[in-house]
């Protein structure tokens, strides 16, 4: 491996008299994380350097001499070839110093009119960008195994639930789509995210601009920024975006832990719904019968960890004075782990629903059971003429005379219904069929198979555009 000088004196170091202490070197570097900034912080020097080439500030041969420069250094650090030294404090001074070594004292000139402030603050939302793609790139994958679950059970029966009762009967797919939506809003947040994302800081310097004739939007146009920072303080110590990221991640985690949970239920003996692929369950060490649903568990719990990212960074944030503080160094791991929890998330998700296999047989007899077809012989009674509320007085000494005696609801004869209320006929065991409730419901976003067909559609539609 190629070997070259990296210890020295600092870059901030004219104004000091002694070395700083070896203790302060190792508390205040941020090389050990900051690293993974790498590629965004050369391509924002590129632009930059690029840019003060067009302004005059450098020669044309200056600039290309820098820029051939760093595009040597990344092919470095792409091979792991770059050596790293906590003395050097961040990737920034890593990658100036060794653009030194390598072209000379133009080096230095890479620089000129920007300041580690504005530079950090560019570096942290390229990465944060490109976060966010790889991340609703991740969603969209997640949606399309939902879509394509929810079309094969279009005619599968299973009971709804609210506060984790049977309620009424619904399609599988109905309730997978739920999870679309949900998703779907999860994407349009990130995409409304990285509209605040894309803002160029680079050009405020410190914190006050600075009195080169430099040119944001040229540098903006080259890494793709359709707006420059419009005040020079709030760039370098704006981190919203950070915190927008942080959020729409904890929303996702969020619904991807409701999906988890209800997983770990489903696949319990007491609902039976699912039986998860042995190559996505783990067993125990002592109980030889187990198979254990550890990936629905694990996505459940990194969500607290998630959540705890984004409390993190707002507390940081909380008490800092303008513009830049150097709390803000700590911003950077809370957005690396997150986007790591995240991704990952997303990774292991898509594969592990594709190879659960539906219990249908188990849902469907769970959606004929605890008097879900209640809501609808009540209204089976209102389409006779008779007023909701009394309608459902009725229907609940129905059921608890079903209750008491042991039968169901569609077993009940015409002649016991009409010991309760004289306006039944003949057709009200039609009406009453799990089936018949669910193809009733054909308001907009229904469970009909009608509606949820035509969800499915829109869906697929969605999942055409950006």
């Amino acid at each position: 491996m190629k070997e070259w000088p990296l210890a020295g004196k600092k870059a901030w170091g004219g104004r000091f008299s002694t070395d700083t202490h070896k203790q302060v070197e190792s508390f205040t570097a941020s090389i050990d994380f900051d690293r993974r900034l790498a590629p965004h912080d050369i391509a924002g020097s590129i632009a930059h350097a690029r840019m003060l080439g067009k302004c005059g500030i450098l020669t044309k041969a200056e600039a290309e001499k820098i820029v051939s420069g760093l595009e040597e250094i990344r092919e470095e650090i792409a091979r792991g070839e770059f050596r790293f030294d906590p003395g050097l404090e961040d990737i920034h001074m890593h990658v100036e110093r060794r653009l030194t070594d390598k072209i000379g004292e133009v080096g230095g000139k890479l620089h000129t009119g920007r300041s580690r402030n504005d530079q950090v603050a560019l570096d942290l939302r390229l990465y944060v960008r490109e976060a966010i793609t790889a991340i609703r790139d991740g969603i969209r994958t997640l949606q399309k195994v939902i879509v394509s679950k929810a079309e094969v059970h279009l005619n599968t029966l299973m009971p709804g639930y609210t506060h984790l009762q049977r309620a009424q009967p619904m399609l599988l797919a109905h309730h997978l789509m739920a999870y679309f939506e949900m998703l779907q809003r999860d994407r349009e947040r990130f995409a409304g995210c990285l509209v605040r994302v894309n803002v160029l800081p680079l050009g405020a310097g410190a914190l006050a601009g600075t009195t080169l004739p430099i040119d944001p939007a040229y540098v903006a146009k080259l890494l793709a920024f359709p707006t420059v920072a419009a005040n020079s303080e709030d760039a370098v110590s704006d981190r919203d975006f950070a915190v927008e990221f942080l959020s729409c991640c904890a929303i996702l985690a969020m619904h991807i832990s409701r999906l988890a949970e209800e997983l770990v239920l489903w696949a319990s003996a007491e609902f039976g719904f699912i039986e998860l692929s042995d190559a996505f369950a783990t067993g125990s060490s002592i109980m030889p019968q187990k198979k254990n649903p550890d990936v629905a568990e694990l996505a459940r719990g990194k969500t607290g960890r998630v959540y705890g990212n984004l409390v993190s960074l707002l507390t940081i944030l909380k008490g800092l004075p303008l513009s830049y503080n150097r709390d803000l160094q700590e911003d950077k791991e809370p957005v690396f782990d997150t986007t790591d929890t995240i991704r990952r998330m997303l990774d292991v998700l898509p594969p592990m629903l594709l190879a659960i296999k539906f219990r249908v047989d188990r849902m469907q007899a769970a959606a004929a059971e605890g008097f879900m077809n209640a809501t609808d012989l009540a209204d089976y009674l209102v389409t006779k003429g008779i007023a909701f509320r009394e309608a459902h007085e009725i229907v609940g000494r129905i059921v608890r005379y079903c209750v008491e005696s042991g039968e169901r609801l569609e077993a009940l004869s015409l002649a016991r219904l009409r010991e309760f209320c004289p306006v039944f006929k003949p057709d009200v065991s039609k009406y009453i069929t799990a089936e018949a409730c669910v193809e009733r419901r054909l308001s907009p976003g229904g469970t009909s198979s009608r509606r949820v067909s035509e969800a499915i559609q829109q869906a697929k539609r969605t999942l055409q555009r950006p």
